[in-house]
């Protein structure tokens, strides 16, 4: 029998407006296109696709799963413009069929710059899941599934965390597959769940493209391509951004037709549907999985590129992490919280100068001309942050 593990990544930055070098204002958010946004994607994916997931878990009597990571960001924008979508992942929770998943509050880089306000932003997170859902996660997702070794380390050391998702890249896998699970290396701490991205992106980014080879992608197709993981493995992990149903994979593709007809067919073969937790408390790991250097799901090269690719991105986190310990000085929340919100990893994303393969990717919801563009707003918004530090010294 194999397990389907679903997990969706829900997650909207808070976009800086435009801000020029003369700007004085220190409301740095474009409130307006952010609340526009946030209602857009919620009405072609957030509401549907959450409503037919808890009729699904419904039909199918508890036996169809998923699990979620909404970043902190992601959820103070529900809560404001669209409630209703909260209430409909509190149902999911009442349901036993839903986990959500523990990660950085503002969907930062903050591993790579300060272990203290990783930890910070892990705690904000873990108790606004504990709030909202009565839950308390153990399992843990880097932003953007950034991972080492030291990840693992790091968050065995936080305490009360079983597992720790990642990619299932294959210069580190080889031979191996990604549908076991894995340790990390001299820990046995936190077990280790790695994304099948191959039949992820089969959903995520080829359902629609009529010059794949296997489309239309049947539910039945698919079915069997899960359990042809029999023998191979134990779970198929299925990693995707929410937005995949409805937004990226419009409603006039199937998709959501695709999704209500799919765990009846995963069920009729023989297999069934897991959350990470569950996976991680009856799977035992086959071997290490030793990543000495950082990798992530992003892009073909499934680095940090899409974010540390240039110097702009360089300097501009730089110049960002800088500032932490002055503004934590200050004891000013507000400082403190817009500072955060700067610390999201889509800020530098638009940053990004790769294209080829990759640029339409980093083209999305980007609400700059060029990378040049979003590099100078940022660093006219950082002058304002350190004036703003100044005076409350």
């Amino acid at each position: 029998m194999a397990s389907v593990c679903f997990y969706f990544q829900v997650h909207q930055p808070f976009r800086l407006r435009r801000y020029s070098v003369f700007d004085t204002d220190a409301n740095y958010f474009d409130e307006q296109r952010n609340a526009q946004i946030l209602r857009k994607v919620a009405d072609k994916c957030y509401l549907p696709a959450t409503r037919l997931i808890y009729d699904l878990v419904k039909q199918h009597a508890g036996k169809f799963k998923v699990s979620y990571s909404l970043t902190g960001c992601v959820i103070e924008q529900l809560r404001e413009h669209c409630p209703e979508v909260i209430d409909l992942l509190k149902k999911l929770s009442d349901s036993g069929c839903c986990e959500f998943l523990s990660e950085t509050y503002h969907h930062s880089l903050s591993f790579l710059y300060s272990r203290d306000e990783f930890n910070a932003q892990v705690e904000l997170h873990s108790n606004l899941v504990r709030e909202l859902f009565g839950q308390t996660p153990t399992v843990f997702r880097n932003t953007e599934l950034i991972y080492s070794n030291e990840v693992a380390h790091h968050v065995a050391g936080l305490g009360g965390y079983k597992g720790v998702i990642c990619e299932g890249a294959d210069h580190i896998l080889g031979y191996r597959s990604p549908n076991y699970l894995y340790w990390p290396p001299a820990t046995r701490a936190v077990k280790l769940m790695l994304k099948n991205y191959r039949l992820s992106d089969d959903i995520a980014f080829r359902f629609s493209n009529r010059g794949w080879s296997e489309w239309p992608l049947t539910t039945e197709k698919f079915a069997k391509w899960v359990s042809q993981i029999n023998g191979d493995g134990f779970v198929c992990n299925l990693f995707m951004d929410y937005e995949t149903f409805g937004e990226h994979q419009w409603a006039d593709t199937g998709i959501f037709d695709f999704l209500a007809k799919l765990p009846e067919e995963v069920l009729k073969s023989g297999n069934d549907f897991k959350t990470p937790a569950e996976c991680v408390n009856t799977i035992t790991p086959v071997g290490d999985y030793d990543v000495p250097h950082m990798i992530s799901w992003a892009d073909t090269e499934r680095d940090l590129s899409a974010w540390l690719g240039n110097a702009m991105q360089s300097n501009a986190l730089h110049e960002l992490y800088k500032l932490e310990q002055p503004i934590k000085a200050t004891g000013d929340a507000v400082l403190l919280n817009d500072w955060r919100k700067l610390t999201t990893s889509d800020h530098f994303y638009y940053m990004c100068t790769k294209y080829f393969a990759d640029g339409d990717v980093h083209k999305y919801f980007n609400p700059y001309e060029s990378p040049y563009d979003s590099y100078i707003n940022f660093m006219n918004v950082m002058d304002n942050l350190r004036s703003r530090i100044d005076a409350a010294r």
